[in-house]
């Protein structure tokens, strides 16, 4: 089971976990092992996630979910099979995690009398500089 936190966590059933050969150069390594990990998981049919999360997360990682609402998580960064598995699981659990956390209400406050003050300032300066620019009509 891929513990997120104390009420999310994903038991193995729900994981798709295969192998590949990585990619790129290591020679004899990469040509006859299987060292790249792939993660293949559907959010949207997932128990494990709460209804809320499972809303967040489907909005937020939207480009990276397939039309049949799986998505893949892949990892070739190290040389062992292990190593990238484990990476791949972290690769979930930070993305899971961004969206546990509620994203936090902004309340909209009104500005200061001084900062009020300083833009009307600011403005009445930056007017009296352009008068200051045109040119005088003598003929009134």
């Amino acid at each position: 089971m891929l513990k997120v936190t104390d009420r999310i966590q994903i038991p193995w059933e729900e994981l798709d976990i295969s192998y590949a050969r990585s990619s790129g150069p290591g020679g004899q390594n990469v040509n006859k092992r299987e060292t790249k990990a792939v993660i293949s998981w559907n959010p949207r049919e997932s128990p494990s996630l709460p209804l809320e999360v499972k809303v967040r997360f489907l909005e937020r990682y939207s480009g990276r979910i397939s039309e049949d609402g799986h998505m893949v998580i892949a990892s070739d960064e190290h040389r062992s099979q292990d190593m990238n598995l484990k990476t791949c699981f972290e690769k979930l659990q930070k993305m899971i995690l961004t969206v546990a956390i509620p994203p936090k209400i902004r309340r909209p406050t009104k500005p200061t009398k001084g900062s009020k003050t300083r833009r009307l300032s600011a403005k009445k300066q930056n007017a009296d500089t352009k008068r200051m620019r045109q040119k005088v009509d003598h003929h009134d």
